[in-house]
């Protein structure tokens, strides 16, 4: 899987400065072999000017470890005086998440029949809209993908409102 992804940082960058495609991250790098990790520092630093488009890969991210990550450093926030705790709010925590820059999720596709959100995006998906299919990822196609539009297109987006609250505003 490594191997892939090394390959992907050197094969791909072409078409990445092709078509302004910035490459992101999150998660940690620190675990992968020191040649996967190079190729993919190499190719983040040649696209970070780039900005038709971004392209986020999630490697060893976990949700959980996010969160803890970001509570942690509002603490040290707040133990060094730099913040006070009546000043942590939800714009405040959601600029400590390594996905600050990236917009919440409108729609979260889950293959493969499972049923869960696996640790994933835990905080950035409270009014994320979920399909779940059966369809293994490898046999996912543009006709499953189109279907998922379609069907999130019928979706009323309330953001944790009420059919009624929304009536009334």
């Amino acid at each position: 899987l490594m191997d892939l992804l090394e390959e992907y940082c050197i094969g791909e960058r072409e078409l990445l400065m092709k078509h302004d495609i910035r490459l992101n991250l999150i998660g940690r790098l620190s675990n992968l072999p020191e040649s996967t990790r190079q190729a993919f520092e190499e190719l983040r630093e040649v696209t970070k000017d780039n900005s038709s488009m971004v392209l986020t890969l999630a490697i060893d991210y976990g949700g959980r470890e996010e969160l803890i990550e970001a509570a942690k450093a509002m603490a040290e926030a707040v133990a060094e005086g730099k913040l006070q705790p009546e000043d942590i709010d939800e714009t405040r925590f959601s600029s400590q998440l390594s996905t600050s820059d990236i917009p919440d999720p409108d729609l979260m596709i889950r293959t493969s029949g499972e049923v869960r959100l696996s640790n994933f995006l835990l905080w950035q998906s409270a009014y994320t809209e979920l399909l779940f299919t059966d369809v293994l990822w490898p046999d996912f196609d543009p006709l499953q993908f189109k279907d998922c539009m379609t069907d999130f297109s019928m979706r009323q987006r309330r953001f944790g409102a009420t059919a009624e609250q929304l009536e009334t505003n």
